[in-house]
């Protein structure tokens, strides 16, 4: 009996199990789907299973496809900010500053002659390559000179131009193609030629003093610089302005639109107030002549360490014997802060700030002649500008004449004569060291203590060229190697 029923529940359990197996056979099953992104490529063998990618392209072969990849060329910089996203390029370099990195860029512009080996074409170097070069005749006529220059940038274009003094007149080169540079044109001299002449720019004008008797402010309109069809001509200024007659150097203060005449025939040489804010009306707004004679000056709206002076307009100027600082915010009555003397005082020629305005960079124009010195460049502690102190000497490798210089975030440029362009780290300078991180030589028979070669420099484009006016040479247009 015991046997029979369990059979009979053996039977029963393998009925049920049947019934079971056959309702849940009835019921309809999801099928896998093994192409997530609808491209064909099975998600299994598929590098981008979620975005569409039938090419399957893989630049960095990183297994990633870049379709869903942020770093396509695996340099460590994301697609979405990197200047050659499918060509690795940590460093990001973009000589032309046209946001496509050199690496994959076919516009990058080349120079005439690299630095190699100690020389850019015949021109002794170090760090710098020499992308082009215009002869002074060209510049300025036969028997001209070069002397002072500066720089504009378009700002509807970006077109970078370069301006450069002559002795007979102020020379407009778009440098845009730094390695094919175009003369357009030249403005002449108001009266005649002279070996002192001096531009500066403001709010797309130019503004040219000269040491030539009755010359007084040229100001030229810059935009016109867009549309020459047949260069090089002869332009005419837009305005001139009369309240004086030579100059030194002009200084322009772009923050509050006031220039500043210096070593003029007005006010015993000091600085003669010029308001440019309509550039083609400019109007006399005075003058400062309780230091006498300045030879150059800088005028910055203040931002500096001394807090009893931002906001406030200030030159700095280098008279002759002696650096001046002077608030000039209240034109009818400037004011005297200060005066600083050092030692082996030559000419106190001209200077620049550093960029917190902490530091105060000098070039004395004779100190290396009458006192048999390297190039020596005297520098201050402004952070008290009622009580400026003496910081440090540096002196460069040559007993060059410094001229000219200017401060482009942790570097001096100098404009070092005989000695051509030579560039200078200071991102030291407040443990007293200055050493020099490279050069062109721009002036090739020798580095003496002579008024040969560079003048000026101007090192404020934002593409990395460097505009060099030399006495001899003419126009270089130069840029650092890397």
């Amino acid at each position: 009996m015991k046997s029979v029923t369990f059979k009979f529940l053996k039977i029963l359990v393998l009925l049920l199990a049947l019934a079971v197996f056959s309702s849940c056979d009835d019921e309809p099953v999801e099928p896998v789907n093994t192409d997530l992104d609808g491209d064909t490529i099975v998600n299994s063998a598929d590098n981008c299973p979620e975005i569409s990618n039938q090419d399957q392209t893989d630049t960095d072969n990183d297994g990633l496809g870049d379709a869903c990849d942020d770093d396509d060329d695996n340099d460590g910089i994301p697609d979405t900010e990197d200047n050659c996203p499918l060509t690795s390029n940590p460093d990001q370099e973009d000589l032309d500053n046209d946001g496509i990195g050199d690496i994959c860029d076919s516009q990058v512009v080349q120079a005439q002659f690299p630095c190699v080996n100690g020389f850019a074409g015949d021109l002794p170097c170090d760090g710098f390559d020499l992308m082009s070069h215009i002869p002074v005749e060209e510049l300025g006529g036969t028997g001209a000179e070069g002397n002072d220059s500066w720089g504009w940038t378009d700002p509807q274009t970006g077109k970078e131009y370069a301006l450069v003094g002559t002795t007979t007149s102020t020379a407009f080169v778009d440098i845009s193609n730094p390695a094919e540079p175009i003369f357009l044109g030249r403005l002449p001299t108001t009266t005649v030629s002279s070996l002192w002449r001096d531009v500066k720019t403001y709010n797309n004008h130019a503004f040219i003093v000269s040491e030539a008797p009755g010359h007084g402010m040229q100001v030229f309109d810059l935009t016109r610089l867009r549309n020459i069809s047949n260069p090089p001509v002869t332009f005419t200024e837009d305005a001139l302005y009369t309240g004086f007659g030579r100059a030194h150097n002009i200084v322009i203060n772009e923050t509050s639109g006031f220039a500043y005449a210096v070593g003029s025939d007005t006010f015993s040489g000091g600085p003669h107030f010029v308001n440019i804010q309509n550039p083609i009306m400019p109007t006399s707004a005075g003058g400062y002549a309780d230091d006498a004679y300045s030879h150059d000056a800088q005028v910055v709206t203040y931002n500096g360490p001394d807090q009893d002076y931002t906001g406030r307009e200030i030159l700095i100027g280098s008279n002759e014997n002696e650096v001046v600082i002077v608030d000039v915010t209240d034109k009818a009555n400037p004011s005297q802060i200060s005066t600083i003397g050092y030692t082996d005082i030559g000419y106190t020629h001209q200077g620049w700030f550093t960029e917190d305005m902490r530091y105060f960079l000098l070039g004395d124009e004779v100190d290396e002649i009458n006192f048999g010195l390297n190039t020596r460049t005297v520098v201050f502690d402004f952070s008290d500008l009622d009580n400026p102190s003496f910081h440090m000497d540096y002196f460069g490798p040559t007993q060059a004449i410094d001229h000219n210089g200017y401060v482009v975030g942790n570097t001096f440029y100098i404009a070092n004569y005989s000695a051509g362009l030579r560039a200078v780290d200071i991102s030291n300078i407040a443990s007293g060291v200055m050493a020099e991180s490279g050069f062109i030589d721009t002036f090739t028979p020798h580095d003496n203590t002579s008024f040969n070669g560079a003048w000026n420099i101007y090192p404020y484009f934002e593409s990395g060229n460097i505009v060099v006016s030399d006495i001899e040479g003419g126009l270089f247009v130069v840029r650092p190697s890397n």
